[in-house]
This record gives structure tokens, sequence and C-alpha cells, in this order.
């Protein structure tokens, strides 16, 4: 007799067999497609094994790999999700914490960006990706809260909701653009790449409108269809007068990517001529993202040849039109493990690119590299806010001395890849002044201000006032002197060489006038000596540098003491003090002639100031400090009367003293 169970028994195994099939027909088809490059394709399929039962003993494995295809698609939060999941299922790649930490960075937790490079680093100590990754964390908050001048907007009127990027100013100027684009009115119609799931690209132009003052609604670049085709184009570049362009297409085999080629079209009388290929590396080779010289001599494009270091490098070809020589690689100051790509090189000889390998603040950052004296580049972050979290890229610049251009990225508040402006506002240093009379605290109206600076600069304004304004220029080194007469001169130096942003500079002259006596400040001797201090000798110093500022003055410097003590000694004790300071002057190069020295003793009382009453509520304008109005103060107010009236001074004699 059969067994009535046997046929469900007998079921149960075959949905157990199918299902273990079909679990394992998409984790084969899941790989297929990751190996190939179609990342956008491989998810879906990795994500379907993934909840299979059967394969339960891999899923840290395949959530390393949906992970890793979206890490390859620069979807960082998403990678994010499915590496931390594969980690938390003892994922034993040391790649997955690598890439976990970069998804960490380029979402802004830098703080556990950190930890996990290290723990990394702990695995392979002598990785110079993950050390420039850690490096990166460590500033990036930096850079981002404090970023440099550069001025970014999104340029609402070039995007749409699908990718937008790599524009080129046509002819340099800033008022028609061309650009690759993947919004629904490209070429390949509802054709989507395998590899990123977007539709294929197309090249677009647009036109700014003066009136408007807004780019017009971008269209296809050509009618004809001859630049674009139902193939994936984009990343173009354009001769000095737009009339040759040379631009990226990559090329399919029933959807299955099999690199990208470079074509060069002309332009004439407004349309373009049947694109040729450009013979620059084989047919299996990636060749992307051109960009000529503003001579077009030289052809500077992304390649995977053998021979680069790693990844995609940047590589220059010479020769013209659609003829060049043998590409060269661009050297390790420029190329790395990683991938440099979207390089641009600007009029001046500068060339722009975007890296994920350089420490950078993002997936992709736009790095500036200048050739030095040394004849190898020098390669800068250009940091916040041309850079972001995000992948920022394919930048290009109008014609000119100003920065200004666009450049593409995704970083928050992109609907996609976006294209965005960016203009660096020139450096601006306003120097202003106030001249004041040094014993009254007024304003001085009338003086002169003279302003030499190292870049030639050499020209007198006049303070009306005692107020002026002028505008500095960058990297030069100034002299700014005020004068008037009837009063000594006073200068100041100050520069502008090395300052990476603007800046207003102030500065306050004070004019000794000559019709008075001057005094000098924190001059000291011991009780009944006349040897100057070492504190007094450093206020002499000021003596001599308005010395050399005034060149042909001659002084007296007059010593006085108070009442204390007889006449004779008084007197002789302030000459003593009065040829100290006179020695000194002349052993810091003092020409003798242009000094006098002269004691007075008692017998000059100082008066005292505006300034000397408004420190001391018991003295008032005019007051003469001498020994019968000294004897009536306090005590305690007579010793500062004394040390009011024992002073060193001097006056201008005459204002024609020549060598």
């Amino acid at each position: 007799m059969k067994n009535p169970a046997f046929p469900k028994i007998l079921l149960i195994l075959l949905v157990i067999l199918l299902g273990s099939c079909s679990a394992r027909k998409y984790l084969n088809s899941a790989a297929t497609s990751y190996e190939i490059g179609e990342y956008f394709n491989s998810i879906e399929k990795y994500k379907k094994a993934y909840r299979s039962q059967k394969l339960r003993n891999e899923k840290s494995n395949i959530a390393f790999r949906v992970g890793e295809a979206y890490y390859h698609l620069s979807d960082f939060a998403k990678a994010a999700v499915w590496y931390k999941n594969a980690i938390k299922q003892k994922n034993s790649d040391p790649i997955c914490m690598l890439h976990y930490a970069d998804c960490l960075k380029a979402t802004q937790k830098y703080e556990d960006a950190i930890v996990w490079y290290q723990t990394y680093l702990g695995v392979n100590p002598d990785d110079q990706y993950a050390k420039n990754g850690l490096e990166a964390s460590k500033v990036a908050t930096t850079w981002l809260d404090k970023p440099n001048r550069y001025m970014v907007n999104i340029v609402k009127e070039l995007n749409s909701r699908d990718n937008d990027y790599s524009p080129v100013f046509v002819g340099g100027r800033d008022n028609e653009v061309i650009f690759t684009s993947t919004r629904d009115a490209s070429t390949g119609g509802r054709r989507k790449s395998a590899i990123t799931g977007t539709r294929f690209a197309d090249l677009f132009t647009s036109k700014f409108e003066v009136q408007k003052q807004k780019w017009e609604a971008p269209k296809l670049l050509d009618e004809n269809l001859s630049i674009n085709t139902a193939s994936d184009e984009g990343a173009a570049t354009l001769s000095s007068r737009g009339d040759l362009m040379i631009f990226t297409r990559a090329r399919y085999d029933k959807s299955k990517d099999i690199g990208s080629e470079l074509l060069v079209a002309n332009q004439s009388r407004g349309a373009w001529s049947e694109p040729t290929k450009l013979e620059l590396v084989g047919d299996s080779i990636i060749a992307a993202h051109p960009s000529l010289s503003a001579d077009g001599t030289e052809l500077y494009f992304v390649s995977d040849r053998p021979g680069g270091y790693g990844g995609k490098d940047i590589w220059m070809a010479k020769g013209k039109g659609n003829a060049f020589d043998k590409p060269v690689n661009l050297g390790p100051e420029i190329n790395t493990p990683g991938d440099e790509m979207f390089p641009y090189i600007r009029e001046n000889g500068d060339l722009y690119f975007s890296s994920n390998f350089h420490p950078g603040i993002g997936g992709l950052d736009i790095f500036k590299a200048v050739m030095g004296e040394d004849k190898k580049w020098h390669v800068e972050n250009m940091k916040a806010p041309i850079n972001s979290p995000g992948d920022d890229f394919g930048i290009t610049f109008i014609k000119g001395e100003v920065e200004k251009g666009m450049f593409s990225s995704n970083r928050k508040g992109s609907k996609s890849d976006d294209i965005y402006s960016f203009y660096l506002p020139p450096k601006v240093f306003n120097a202003s002044g106030e001249i004041f009379n040094k014993e009254t605290d007024q304003k001085i109206d009338g003086a002169m201000v003279r302003i030499i600076g190292t870049d030639g600069t050499s020209l007198k304004v006049r303070a009306n006032g005692g107020r002026f304004q002028y505008k500095l220029k960058p990297e030069t080194d100034y002299v700014i002197a005020a004068f008037k007469d009837g009063y000594l001169n006073d200068k100041v130096r100050t520069s502008t060489v090395g300052l990476t942003d603007s800046k207003d500079f102030k500065f306050i002259f004070k004019l000794s006038p000559t019709d008075e006596p001057i005094k000098v400040n924190n001059i000291n001797y011991a009780t009944g000596s006349y040897q100057i201090t070492e504190e007094s000798k450093l206020a002499l110093d000021s003596v001599v540098q308005l010395l050399v500022l005034n060149p042909t003055i001659k002084i007296e410097l007059m010593a006085h003491t108070d009442f204390v003590g007889s006449d004779q000694f008084n007197s002789d004790l302030s000459q003593k003090r009065a040829q100290s300071v006179v020695d000194y002057l002349i052993s810091k190069g003092i020409t003798s002639g242009r000094l006098v020295a002269k004691g007075y003793g008692e017998t000059w009382p100082k008066k005292v100031t505006k300034t000397i009453a408004k420190q001391y509520d018991f003295l008032k304008k005019g007051d003469e400090l001498n020994e019968a109005f000294i004897l009536k103060l306090t005590p305690e107010q007579q010793e500062i009367a004394k040390m009011l009236d024992r002073r060193t001074e001097f006056r201008v004699l005459s204002n024609d003293f020549h060598e």
C-alpha cells in the first residue's frame, strides 16, 4: 500500500530545491552584472538573493556587494546601511571597513569615520588611501565651517530632475554653455544604463538671456543627431573659437558597456560635422573627459590605459585638430592609485581635476594643480564651498583673469548631479587713517599722506579733516607716511602679501608739533645718576626712529630736574643726563651735528597739558609745577608732580639740516 504522505514530502522537497535554485540563480546573475560593471542592475538581484533564507550563510558577503554597488554609484548613504549590515554579520573583507569609513565621511559623520579609518589602519597600517581619508575627516569640519571666498549658487535653469553635469563655455564666454544631461529630451528614449540606472546622456546647449538675466531652456546640441545618438554622449571640450569639439561617447553592445572613446567634430555655419574617432588608446580602453589647452595643441583626458598609477589617470597628448601624438601620463603628483577624472586645463596653464584619492571632504573633490619652477605639479584642494561632502567635478572657467565659471555637484540640495556657478570676488584691501596732534589729540586738517608700494605706487593723498582712504593692492608691501609743516613726520609699514581674504587696514598717526618741547616718555635714571637704564634705551630707540624719519631736523635734548637739591647740583646733573642721551643717539648712528645737549636743572618747570590734566584730577591745564605750587599739594600729590617735572624732552631747532 502506497504511503499517502509521500507526494506531500516530495512536493515540499521540490519547492525547497526550486527555491534554492532560484536564490542561487539571482546570486549568480547579480555577481555577473556586478563584475561587468552593471552596478545598478546588480543591486536588485543581490537584494532578492539576500532575502532568500536559503542563502543566510552568505548574507554577509551579499550585503557587502550591495554596499559596493551603491558605493560605485556614489550613493553613500545607502551604501553605508549595507556596509554596516555586513559588518554586523562578521564580514571579513577589510575593504568593507574602509568603504564604510568613506561613506561615513561623505555623509558628514566625521567622528565615526575617524574610528573606522583607524580600525582599518589597524589591519593595513600602510594604506595611504585610508591615511588620506583619516586626515580629511579630521579637517573637514574646519573646511566646511570656515569656507573660503568663493561664492557658489545652483543654476536652476540648466538643471533637471535628472543628471546635468560637465558644463563648458562656448568660446570661453559666459553667454553660451554646452553640458551633459540625462533629462527626458535625450535621444536614448526610455533606454537606461545598466551601470547607473539613468537614461543615456546627450549634449545640450543653452544661451544666457541678458534681458531676462537667466539661461534659456536647454535644447539638444544638434538637430541632425550627428553628435547625439542612441549611445551615451557627454563631457565635451571646445577649441578657443568654439568651432571644434572633442567629446566622450560610451559604446554599448546589447546593453553592455564596452568602453568609451573620444570623438572630434567641426562646426561650420551653425552645423556640426559627422564626428570621427580620435585614435588615442586601444578599443577596449577608456578614453573620456577631454580638455583642450587654449592654443589647441594639448589634449588632456582620462584613461585606464597601461602605464598609469591605478584606477583612472589623467593623460596628455600633443597635437592639433584630430591628430595627436602618443599620450603621456601626468605623473604621481596628479595621478594616484585612485581615480583622477574630469580634467580642465585653464588658459593660464593651471590644471583642475577631480579625485577620490587625494585628501578631500567628499567622494570626488576638485583640486587645483599649478606647475612650479621645479617643473612639478603642486596640488591643492579647493576646499569649501567649491567642494562638499558629495561628489564635486567637471569644473570650467570663463576666459580672463576673473575666477568665474561652473562645476557639477550632487551635494545636499541637488536633485541629482546638478550644475552650479562659482565666482571668486576680488580681494579688497581698504586702508583708512586718522592723523592727530600728539599733544592735543585733535585731528590735524590738511596733512598729507605719502603712499609708497613695491608695485611701483608712489603718490600723495590729502587728509581732509584729518582723515584719508586708499585701496591697497594685493601682494604688495607699503610704507605710509603722514606729514605737515610744523609737525614731525610719522609712518607705518604694512603689507598685503600672502593675505587670502579681504581686509580693512586702519592706521592712527600722531604727529608731534615742533613749536613746543616734546617729552620722551619712560626715560629713567638712578637717584643722583646720569647713567641711562636699559628700560630707557628702549624709549630712546623711538627717538632714533623719529630722527631717521625726519632726516633734516636738528634737535636740542633737554634734561630737567625737580627742585630738590641745590641749583648747581641740579644744573650739572641735568647737563650730564642730556649728554648721556645725545651719546646714546650717536651710538645708534645719528649724526652728532643734529644733536645739542642742554641741562636746565630746575629752571624750566613743567606746564600741565590737557592730556596730563585728564590723568590727574588735582591738576588743571596751564598749572606750572614749580616749588611753590608743589609744596601746596598733599605728600602723595607732591611725588606725582615732582615725577612729572623730572623729564627729558627735545625741541626742534631747525628743519634744514643736510649732511
